[in-house]
């Protein structure tokens, strides 16, 4: 039972950690940089193609593609690489079909460790340099420093209508079991209680019966 309690916890550790996984690299974030510059390479994309624009959505039936990229310094010192792909149609649903104004708003905005102009970057992924995967930038823009704090309102209103349609889900769920499945495990209970008083009183007749047998063979 003890082991059985381990595996239902481990999956249920496991399905929240996609899950969160899942969110963490789909939801919006907010990085303040500062552009030191904007590159377009040739890309295969087929080793690592779940953490890229899909090609034939692209309308290239090939695993090379052209992508933009910017590249960028953060505060600290430390590089940061986007890409910068349409998103299209497809999955996550940013509906991005600007890559080359973003591109272009990037390249209007480099600067220089002696004259710095800070931005923000909001993107969506990871960077990994093992898999050599970007996050993919949605928007640029300038700020005024590198301090400047970004509100995140867009998930602050997803967690806060997901934690709403949860609850829901939950209400509606208990009121269908209780009209719906309830009623049905009151009827099997009761069916097995009766059934088990059955077999209670026909186990007491057969042993009743077996008694008299007995007695009328000891008689005779």
């Amino acid at each position: 039972m003890r082991k059985i309690v381990y595996v239902k916890a481990a999956a249920v550790l496991v399905m929240l950690a996609v899950v969160a996984g899942f969110l963490h690299y789909t939801l919006p974030q907010h990085d303040i940089v500062r552009i030191v510059n904007t590159t377009e390479r040739r890309v295969d994309t087929s080793r690592n193609r779940l953490f890229w624009t899909n090609a034939e959505e692209a309308g290239n039936a090939s695993t090379m593609q052209d992508v933009y990229f910017i590249e960028a310094i953060r505060p600290d010192g430390r590089p940061m690489v986007y890409r910068n792909q349409d998103t299209g149609w497809g999955w996550p649903p940013y509906f991005k079909f600007d890559s080359s104004n973003v591109q272009a708003k990037a390249r209007d905005l480099v600067s220089t460790k002696d004259n710095p102009q800070w931005v923000v970057i909001t993107h969506y992924g990871w960077r990994n340099e093992f898999l050599s995967i970007y996050p993919n930038a949605i928007e640029v823009a300038p700020v005024d420093g590198p301090d400047v704090q970004i509100f995140p309102w867009f998930n602050t209103i997803f967690f806060v209508v997901l934690l709403g349609l949860l609850v829901f889900a939950r209400r509606v769920w208990l009121q269908f079991r209780e009209r719906a499945i309830d009623p049905v495990i009151e009827d099997v209970e009761e069916f097995r209680e009766d059934a088990e008083r059955t077999v209670t009183r026909a186990k007491g007749r057969l042993r009743a019966a077996v008694e008299k047998v007995s007695r009328w063979l000891t008689r005779r």
